[in-house]
């Protein structure tokens, strides 16, 4: 009997993991870009085994070759190499790491701060929400762009204060949804028995509450992923970002800017770089919303 019973409860996860791929599978563009995507991190991660030359390496006798498949170009240097001489095909390749890293750091960053300031502010509600609302509403007012180039100019260029900056100019969509979900969760039947139940603040919000929010966080997080790898790249590109020599794709473009004329490939690679990589976190984006939207699902 003991197996016959428990035998549904291993399968569930099972069965849910199935319907989950069923209808993300559905939306070929999803497909496609979580392909794209996972190249791109098994890129970042054997980068110094694929790299043919290390990314800061210069080579003084191969000022701006140009690609291979192009007069004067060299396998050597499949991609050509930048002004200074360095291998663009290593550099792009490193640069998988900064931009993918920098994406994870700025949205966990964002996702805990805006959980956190949404849990309190939709479960305590009163001042306590029109406060910390107000205060996203004022972050909100500003051009991400703009802002994130406020904050970094207050805290000073770098790649470390760059993540900041975006962090907290994202974590106000994360705040709102969070807050949206829990008013709505709040008046369930199930929360109320948890609370007649002795349930302590902590609790509801923690264990009750928030799992049920988990979906469109998912979903935000993923947008918000992309956001981070174009404003990181902004910034850079500004200079307040990742500074030289580092082989980070928005840098690699503002060091490149000036030889736009003279040599495109210098500023088409790592410009078809972030387009590519958020194009495809996009369309998963968009895949994930499908899958985990019960009003989007298909039949």
């Amino acid at each position: 009997m003991s197996t016959a019973t428990n035998a549904p409860e291993t399968r569930k996860p099972v069965s849910g993991l199935r319907e989950f791929w069923h209808y993300f599978s559905q939306n070929r563009g999803a497909v496609i870009g979580l392909v794209v995507l996972s190249i791109m991190v098994l890129i970042a991660l054997f980068a110094p085994v694929l790299a043919p030359h290390a990314p800061e390496l210069q080579y003084r006798d191969a000022l701006l070759k140009p690609p291979a498949w192009q007069e004067g170009g060299s396998w050597t240097y499949v991609l050509g190499t930048d002004p200074v001489g360095r291998d663009m095909l290593s550099r792009l390749m490193y640069g998988a790491r900064f931009s993918l890293v920098i994406g994870v750091v700025v949205v966990v960053l964002a996702l805990v701060g805006g959980v956190t300031l949404g849990l309190v502010a939709g479960y305590f509600r009163g001042w306590v929400d029109i406060v910390i609302m107000r205060v996203m509403d004022i972050i909100l007012a500003f051009p991400s762009l703009l802002l994130a180039l406020v904050l970094v100019a207050v805290l000073g260029p770098g790649l470390v204060n760059a993540m900041l900056a975006i962090a907290i100019v994202l974590q106000p969509h994360f705040a709102r949804l969070v807050r949206a979900a829990v008013m709505a969760e709040s008046s369930r039947d199930y929360v109320t028995s948890a609370r007649l139940a002795g349930a302590s603040h902590l609790r509801l919000m923690l264990v009750t509450i928030l799992p049920n929010c988990v979906a469109p966080l998912i979903v935000q997080a993923t947008l918000s992923f992309s956001s981070a790898i174009l404003d990181a790249a902004a910034l850079g590109f500004l200079g307040l970002g990742a500074q030289p020599p580092t082989p980070e794709w928005g840098t690699m473009l503002a060091t490149a800017r000036e030889f736009i004329l003279r040599a495109p490939w210098v500023v088409t690679f790592p410009g078809l770089a972030i387009l590519i990589t958020v194009l495809a976190i996009n369309l998963i984006g968009d895949g994930l919303r499908d899958a985990l939207d019960p009003k989007l699902k298909r039949s």
